[in-house]
């Protein structure tokens, strides 16, 4: 097919690089520098099973934009690369902090998962203060051990341990993004306190042990969640800034092998829990996503997700299918908005 760019996407001399996104591999495809009018065309092979994605550089940041249209009868025209200037001061907000404890493994450590979402409001990449700083960090419990990133919306390398925290040395662009934390904690710990520096209006916290409670100003709620089977009790509500929550543990029994990666596998389910949290009142937020932005959204949603039910645990899926609902309801509230405004 061929793919052409618009006389306004980027400016002259950009470098735009063409990406194939498939279940097995990935890469670029072809780059071309746009002429003096930012225009530029690509002519590819269509693999109905990959996503294709445009790039371009700048400020050395790479930046992305939606999938293109793979209709060989309709090019892509209206393609939307943007790009933005940096700063190391821009506000980053936490939105919401997910955080998940199994019940012991074999060897009595408790799994925990943390899904985060981060919001750049603004019109500034958030960028790291200089090469030994980050653009965003957050304290572990001091207890926490094995540390890794998981798959989330910065390169895992990206995402590293240094002493008691976690730092995001990735830029970070305006919009929503997610950071995938996992990690243990040792068996024989009574209680775990889990530090918030920072507000955020949204903390939910899962339990596994029935005997496990949570102490804090998180509200316990009647029902609870599944994941593969296993049942987790639920904390939620907003967390002050300097606020610590503090999680009381059952003295640990191995229960049999509770696999860390299959947790890790299977935590989008917390996004179940999101979506109807975000059904509820909400405190207000500086700004509403604009259409473009949820059709953004949608679309990187689908990038990764869409075509993979096979792949995918139930779960998993089911909590894609359940944000890319809550994402069109607002999409077609912002719209409505939109058409009442006009």
């Amino acid at each position: 097919m061929r793919l052409v760019g618009n006389d306004t996407l980027v400016a002259p001399g950009t470098r735009v690089v063409l990406h194939r996104v498939g279940r097995e591999e990935q890469g670029p495809v072809d780059s071309t520098l746009a002429d003096a009018r930012g225009r530029f065309a690509f002519r590819f092979l269509v693999d109905t099973s990959a996503v294709y994605l445009l790039s371009a550089r700048y400020a050395g940041i790479a930046y992305f934009a939606t999938p293109v249209h793979t209709n060989p009868q309709r090019p892509d025209t209206a393609i939307a690369l943007i790009v933005s200037d940096t700063s190391s001061s821009a506000p980053v907000a936490m939105e919401a902090r997910h955080i998940v404890v199994s019940a012991p493994a074999a060897d009595g450590t408790r799994g925990v998962v943390e899904l985060i979402l981060l919001r750049n409001d603004g019109q500034l990449t958030r960028v790291a203060p200089d090469s030994a700083g980050s653009a965003w960090s957050l304290r572990l419990p001091r207890a926490a051990a094995a540390f890794a990133a998981g798959e989330g919306d910065f390169a895992t390398d990206a995402v590293v341990r240094r002493n008691d925290s976690v730092l995001v040395t990735a830029p970070i662009s305006p919009g929503e993004k997610q950071v995938v934390l996992q990690y243990t904690i040792p068996g024989d710990l009574a209680t775990v306190d889990m530090p918030f520096d920072e507000a955020v209006p949204l903390a939910s916290i899962m339990l596994e042990e029935r005997a496990a409670r949570v102490e804090s100003d998180l509200t316990a709620q009647p029902d609870s969640q599944t994941i593969q089977g296993r049942v987790f009790r639920r904390w939620e509500g907003p967390v002050a800034a300097g606020a610590s929550v503090r999680l009381h543990l059952p003295a640990s029994v191995r229960l049999g092998r509770w696999a860390l990666a299959a947790l890790v596998g299977t935590v989008a389910a917390g996004l179940l829990l999101a979506a109807r949290l975000a059904l509820l009142p909400r405190a207000p937020v500086p700004r509403q996503p604009s259409a473009e932005s949820l059709l953004d959204r949608v679309a990187r949603l689908d990038g990764v997700h869409a075509g993979r039910e096979a792949d995918m645990p139930p779960a998993a899926w089911s909590a894609y299918l359940a944000e890319r609902g809550r994402l069109k309801a607002a999409l077609s509230a912002a719209l409505a908005e939109r058409r009442r405004d006009t």
